[in-house]
């Protein structure tokens, strides 16, 4: 049986949500003049996108309906509310570093504000039908992967923010499935972190878990799904040492005795020189090496082997003497993890070489593309209404959402 995330999963700006001040605002207008002139047609929304993907963000999507879809009972004491939550917040920003009694002022200022402003807010999601597929499932081009209806004023403003969801979330998770895929049950690692804004991190690694990621790099990714960060030493503690990289693993493994010792063994341009000095000085204890040669540089241990490949980073034939190098000297145990560029191609080529490769880790590719959600009216109280080139399209796949937590 499958359980979808409940929406305290999200830390989601409510009173932000609610006011459309993250939405574009033509969707906040439609909402006001709606309700301005008494218009509260039942509609059905029908989302959708264009490519075959690996669906993700749904349970994320109607949180936001479910915190959000409703209107306020005053308007004119919600938008003077809300502007001055707006002003407390910024004020809140400024004094946290130079007077923290001044900031916890403010933030029981910000608490009654927001307070007062759920008092104006009249629920709508009670109202709303939702009919939507899960995360994970495989959709196919213009698949219709959520029907929403009910009364349009509800939940206008809501459309860019749930197909923002929609499309980031559903961009990674099917990323990551295309390596994962590529990789034939070998570990994937999931290492963006450092390609994008911090802020996205929580729900990226989510979608990342989706697609079939085994690993991720910070705690925020795993924060959805209750797992924990793992990763090999940074090439930076190597050169705050002094270029010596067993040393640098020694101190590691000394300090975190419980996580997994991976050596990044590519500091000094010698991957098998320095896979069998961390092998020989850590023995049993080293899990495995990490190579991550840059495209741009030729690894000293392949000159001798040069002329009928390519040479530069990590290449199939730099792995292979790795892993001869350290079976020769007895040390089959250690596995090989690389890195630096892989994507769903070069991953994919690797296993059909049989390259001797235990996991592989993917960063800046899982960021890469765009999966655009669409959300149209396609029925208006009972009537099939769209504009044209829409239509109704109904899905037999999609569930009911119903006591949605």
């Amino acid at each position: 049986m499958r359980n979808r995330l409940p929406s305290t999963t999200f830390d989601l700006p409510v009173q932000e949500l609610r006011r459309g001040y993250r939405s574009d605002v033509y969707f906040w207008r439609e909402k006001v003049v709606l309700e301005s002139h008494g218009l509260d047609p039942n509609v059905t929304m029908q989302v959708f996108q264009k490519k075959d993907a690996i669906l993700c963000g749904v349970d994320e999507a109607i949180s936001v309906l479910k915190v959000a879809s409703g209107c306020y009972s005053n308007y004119d004491k919600a938008y003077k509310l809300f502007d001055k939550l707006i002003d407390i917040k910024r004020k809140a920003r400024q004094a946290f570093l130079h007077d923290k009694a001044r900031y916890l002022a403010i933030e029981e200022e910000k608490m009654v504000i927001s307070q007062q402003l759920d008092d104006l807010w009249v629920d709508g999601f009670s109202d709303l039908n939702i009919d939507a597929l899960w995360d994970g499932d495989a959709v196919a081009p213009y698949e219709s992967v959520m029907h929403i209806k009910g009364c349009a004023s509800q939940f206008a403003h809501l459309e860019t923010i749930y197909l923002g969801i929609l499309a980031r979330r559903t961009k990674i998770a099917t990323n990551v499935r295309q390596v994962v895929d590529a990789a034939r049950g070998k570990t994937v690692l999931y290492f963006p972190a450092r390609f994008d804004h911090w802020a996205v991190q929580g729900g990226d690694g989510y979608a990342a878990y989706i697609g079939g990621a085994s690993g991720i790099s910070t705690d925020a990714q795993g924060e959805w799904w209750g797992a924990s960060a793992s990763g090999t030493i940074p090439h930076a503690l190597i050169a705050a040492v002094g270029g010596d990289t067993v040393w640098a693993v020694n101190l590691f493994g000394a300090t975190y005795p419980e996580a997994p010792l991976i050596a990044l063994v590519d500091f000094d341009n010698d991957c098998v020189g320095t896979s069998l000095r961390c092998a020989h000085a850590l023995g049993d204890k080293l899990w495995g090496v990490r190579l991550d040669t840059s495209e741009n540089l030729v690894d000293k241990s392949v000159y001798t082997a040069m002329g009928t490949f390519r040479p530069t980073g990590v290449n199939p034939k730099l792995v292979e003497m790795v892993r001869s190098a350290l079976d020769a000297e007895g040390f089959s145990h250690v596995r090989i993890v690389v890195s630096g560029g892989f994507n769903p191609d070069r991953i994919r080529q690797f296993e059909q070489m049989a390259v001797p490769v235990d996991a592989y880790g993917v960063g800046s590719y899982l960021m890469q593309g765009s999966f655009d959600f669409t959300a149209d009216i396609v029925e208006v109280e009972g009537a099939l209404i769209s504009k044209v080139g829409r239509r109704l399209n109904p899905n037999p796949r999609l569930e009911h959402i119903a006591n949605f937590i």
